[in-house]
């Protein structure tokens, strides 16, 4: 026995998050969402404001078409994104890739990305990724830009890559997460 202790989870008008550092079991129907109008909805799986993951970020995000998963921009840290319904566009390193249903992409760091829903279903994607560095850089990349997935001029602030995109808090709706 290593003597890590379970993490409470409470519960808010949104869901289930964790309320201190330890381990912890969620369904991701019943943890905190995020809805935006301009890049779709995710759950960061039971992180909550007083308990974020340290070394490790597991995301799920659910993409309508034409939606962007964030902003274009690389990072220090390695990800992983496997599509898991739907298709998308991934533009890495001022390239364009078509991704569907259980393809994955493996981002080194410092590799420019982002990933935009295309096709007519909402594109649902599983996103890991170390949180060794929050050093991310935001460049200019017109190919992604005309999707809304990347700045007018390169930036380093996240608040003015993100201006104008506002994040609620939301709990689960139906039909967010495909039935496999």
């Amino acid at each position: 026995m290593t003597g890590v202790p379970e993490a409470p989870l409470d519960r808010t008008e949104n869901g289930l998050q964790a309320a201190g550092d330890g381990w912890f079991v969620v369904n991701a129907r019943d943890a905190v969402w995020g809805e935006s109008e301009t890049m779709g909805v995710f759950t960061r799986l039971g992180e909550g404001p007083d308990a974020r993951f340290a070394q490790l970020g597991f995301n799920i995000g659910v993409l309508w078409p034409g939606q962007p998963a964030c902003m274009y921009h690389r990072e220090p840290n390695q990800e992983g994104f496997l599509v898991l319904s739907g298709e998308c566009i991934l533009f890495v390193e001022g390239e364009e890739r078509h991704m569907k249903q259980w393809d994955y992409f493996h981002c080194p760091a410092n590799t420019d990305h982002v990933m935009v829903a295309t096709g007519t279903e909402p594109c649902v994607a599983v996103a890991v990724g170390s949180r060794a560095s929050r050093d991310v850089v935001y460049p200019e990349f017109e190919a992604a830009r005309r999707h809304g997935g990347a700045v007018e001029r390169e930036t380093t602030d996240p608040k003015e890559a993100y201006a104008g995109m506002e994040v609620r808090d939301a709990p689960y709706k139906d039909g967010w997460l495909p039935d496999f």
